[in-house]
C-alpha cells in the first residue's frame, strides 16, 4: 500500500468515526412528543373501555373484567403498562341496556438518550434561544389514568345491518403524570453547555361524552364483534409544564402563554371483539391492529404503539 493510500485510508476510518458519534437529530421537539405520548394512552383507554362484553347474554345481569398492556414509543422514550377495568350491565325492555363501568391504568415513562430540540411554548420568556438543539436523558416517571363512567345502549335488527348495537354515554377521567422530567444539555449555538431540567408534571381532568356502535356476528361457539368508538375529552387544556436552567425557573401552561389548548384530543378507535363464548373470553385482535396503524398517522412523532386487550364476561 502506497503512502498516500495510506493517508486516505486513515482520513476514512477518522470520518467514520466522527459520523459514528454523531447524535441522530430528532424532528419533532422534546415538548411536542411530551404531550402526545399520554394523549396515545388516553386513546388507547377508549378503545378498551369494556362496555361491548355482555352483547352475547341473555341473563338480566352481566358483569366485565378486562385487562390489557400498552406500550408506545417515541425514539428512546416510552410509556407502558397495564390497564385494569370492571363493568356491570343490565338487560332491559325491547333491546336496552344500561351499564357503569371504572378503569385504572398505571403506565411508566422510561427514556435514555434522547437527541431533539428544547422547546417551550408553555413558558415563552425563557432567557434560552429556542429551539435549541439538546440532549436529554433520566426520564423515569409514571402516568395514572382512572376514571368511570355510565352508558346506555340499544339491540337493533335491520334488513341492511343485521343486528347492530348503538350505545352513547359519559365518563369522568383523571390524568396525573409524575416525575415525567429530563435532565437537558444544549448543544448546539451560544449557550452550547448549558444544562437544566424540564417536567411536564401534571394532572388533567376530563368529562368525556362518547358514541359507539357494534356489529356482533356469531360463528358456532364463536362471536365476532366489529365495533368503533368516538371520544370527546372536554374540557381541552394547555400544557403544563416546567424549565429551570441558570438563573431562571419558570412554570407555565401553553393556553396562558397564548399558544393554544392541546392536551384532550378527540378519538376515533375501531376494534375486532373475537370471543369464545363458551369460556366468555375476549381478545381484541382489531384493537391490536388499529392502534397500531392509526395512533403513528394522527400522533405525529409517535413510532409504536402497541395493544393487547383481553375480558372475562360473567
Amino acid at each position: 500500500m502506497t503512502p498516500k493510500s495510506k493517508l486516505l485510508l486513515c482520513a476514512a476510518l477518522v470520518a467514520g468515526l466522527l459520523l459514528a458519534q454523531r447524535p441522530c437529530w430528532a424532528e419533532h421537539d422534546l415538548e411536542f412528543v411530551a404531550e402526545h405520548l399520554p394523549e396515545v394512552a388516553m386513546d388507547n383507554r377508549f378503545a378498551t373501555l369494556p362496555v361491548w362484553g355482555g352483547m352475547s347474554d341473555a341473563s338480566l345481569w352481566s358483569g366485565t373484567a378486562q385487562g390489557a398492556y400498552a406500550t408506545t414509543q417515541v425514539g428512546t422514550l416510552s410509556l407502558d403498562g397495564p390497564m385494569f377495568s370492571l363493568a356491570g350491565e343490565r338487560n332491559l325492555r325491547g333491546g336496552w341496556h344500561v351499564g357503569a363501568f371504572a378503569f385504572y391504568d398505571y403506565l411508566t415513562f422510561t427514556g435514555h438518550r434522547e437527541f431533539r430540540p428544547l422547546q417551550t411554548l408553555f413558558a415563552p420568556q425563557t432567557p434560552i434561544e429556542r429551539p435549541a438543539d439538546a440532549l436529554f436523558t433520566n426520564l423515569d416517571g409514571n402516568a395514572r389514568d382512572f376514571g368511570g363512567g355510565l352508558y346506555v345502549s340499544r339491540d337493533a335488527e335491520s334488513r341492511l345491518l343485521g343486528v347492530h348495537r348503538w350505545l352513547g354515554g359519559v365518563m369522568w377521567q383523571r390524568v396525573e403524570l409524575s416525575n415525567y422530567a429530563f435532565d437537558y444539555e444544549i448543544l448546539s449555538g451560544p449557550q452550547a453547555g448549558v444544562t437544566g431540567r424540564i417536567d411536564f408534571d401534571a394532572d388533567y381532568t376530563h368529562i368525556t361524552p362518547f358514541v359507539g356502535f357494534a356489529l356482533p356476528r356469531d360463528f358456532g361457539s364463536w362471536t365476532l364483534t366489529l365495533h368503533g368508538l368516538l371520544a370527546y375529552p372536554l374540557p381541552t387544556r394547555g400544557v403544563a409544564g416546567h424549565v429551570t436552567g441558570p438563573g431562571f425557573d419558570l412554570s407555565g401552561d401553553t393556553a396562558s402563554a397564548g399558544n393554544g389548548k392541546h392536551f384532550g384530543d378527540p378519538s376515533i378507535t375501531l376494534g375486532l371483539n373475537v370471543t369464545y363464548r363458551p369460556a366468555r373470553l375476549t381478545i381484541d385482535l382489531g384493537t391490536l391492529l388499529s392502534q397500531a396503524l392509526v395512533e403513528p398517522l394522527v400522533h405525529s412523532g409517535i413510532d409504536r404503539n402497541l395493544l393487547l386487550s383481553v375480558c372475562w364476561t360473567w
